[in-house]
């Protein structure tokens, strides 16, 4: 795809035209959020506009078309990582996902001395379930740890496999080194062994082509928001011997059949797990969001993000005092780093002050911080929509700042 291509493609974002603190704005914090098409922003207007009625529950004409709306988003949302949208389980992303599986999947399984074995390169979000559940039965979380590149230290944990293990929870791609994870390989092992994997693919998703079945696992939990669509939107796809045998998480409308003081029977899956009144117009623009997507193509997407990774690999690389966090082989584009005699928060708010946006803390990866050693790293993540150019703002931003610490 061509320069002149994506800079049309750039021009689909209207809040990238925005000036921060009289600065042009140059947004590497995708990965944190990502911004949202003129598609997406129209689907969500046009929804309250003309179509804003409740799912499921009205046969009139607006309540027909919402729930039209809806499950259409689901049937895009189930393209885009090639499931069948009765196994996919539409949540408010990915933490509501993962703690659905612990708690409605894992908690009535594990008993006193079971094992969870999650990679020290985990969010929070596919890591404080797990201890929750565990506190909860007598089970016990366990790290998988990494090298010092930020690769899963494989050998390791085909050793941890053989021991009492129910659960692995594991990242697709890390959040804070964009390391790729072999998650086939690894899920193919854990299968031969009769443990459960969990994915979060809430940073795999928005950077490459994702074929969830290919991937042999058991459960993969994604966001809206990273995706270019709205914020509160998500999904959970499961195998369907596990959504069929799980028992609900939330209670309410819409998962019902039939409601007795005596006894209430539940609705199929996916509509089991969905109680009460959606982010509905949320999924109108996630399914916009995924089908903008699709027309670019996400090998493109791919292609592209690391054309952009290894030019801004290069030109950190050569920033005297910088250290890049994460040297893993295979990676998305999220860069971390630091840079000596500064704290990520300084530095952070300086490059803002110079219009780049950057996220700076623990990114809800504490573990891994302790892993490395440190308090905090600034990150800098790219999407398609990011330019050479913003790379060379982020360079010439650090060198102001550079010059401003001494």
């Amino acid at each position: 795809m061509s320069a002149a291509d994506w800079s049309a493609i750039r021009a689909d974002f209207p809040i990238l035209g925005r000036t921060v603190h009289d600065k042009p704005l140059v947004y590497l914090d995708s990965a944190n959020t990502a911004q949202k098409p003129q598609a997406v922003i129209d689907a969500v207007d046009d929804f309250y506009r003309n179509h804003n009625a409740n799912v499921s529950r009205a046969v009139h004409q607006l309540g027909s078309e919402a729930t039209e709306a809806y499950e259409g988003a689901r049937r895009a949302i189930a393209r885009f990582v090639n499931v069948h949208p009765n196994d996919l389980v539409l949540t408010s992303g990915t933490t509501q996902a993962i703690n659905l599986v612990a708690y409605s999947f894992a908690l009535p399984r594990l008993q006193p001395g079971d094992v969870i074995l999650a990679t020290r390169m985990e969010h929070h979000a596919n890591l404080v379930p797990w201890q929750l559940v565990a506190e909860r039965c007598g089970a016990t979380v366990v790290p998988v740890e990494i090298t010092p590149d930020g690769e899963i230290d494989l050998p390791a944990l085909k050793a941890q496999l053989a021991g009492p293990v129910k659960i692995l929870a594991l990242t697709h791609v890390s959040n804070v080194l964009g390391t790729v994870n072999p998650v086939a390989e690894i899920c193919a092992l854990a299968r031969k062994a009769g443990i459960a994997t969990v994915v979060d693919g809430s940073q795999a998703v928005p950077h490459m082509p994702v074929d969830i079945p290919s991937l042999g696992c058991d459960f993969y939990a994604f966001t809206g928001h990273k995706i270019c669509g709205p914020t509160g939107t998500g999904a959970l796809w499961a195998r369907r011997e596990h959504l069929q045998a799980m028992p609900p998480f939330f209670g309410g409308g819409e998962m019902i059949r039939e409601v007795r003081f005596d006894k209430t029977t539940f609705n199929d899956p996916p509509h089991k797990f969905e109680a009460g009144t959606p982010n509905i117009a949320g999924f109108v623009g996630l399914g916009a969001a995924v089908e903008y997507l699709s027309a670019i193509g996400m090998a493109h997407i791919a292609e592209r993000e690391q054309t952009l990774l290894a030019y801004a690999t290069e030109r950190l690389r050569a920033v005297d005092g910088l250290r890049i966090i994460g040297q893993a082989r295979h990676k998305a584009a999220v860069i971390s780093f630091l840079i000596e005699g500064a704290h990520g928060h300084d530095l952070a708010t300086l490059l803002d002050l110079e219009g780049v946006a950057v996220r700076s803390g623990h990114h809800c990866a504490h573990p891994l911080m302790q892993f490395y050693g440190v308090p905090a790293t600034c990150r800098a993540s790219f999407a398609f929509y990011n330019t050479e150019a913003e790379v060379d703002a982020l360079i010439a931003a650090i060198a102001k700042v550079r010059r401003m610490l001494g």
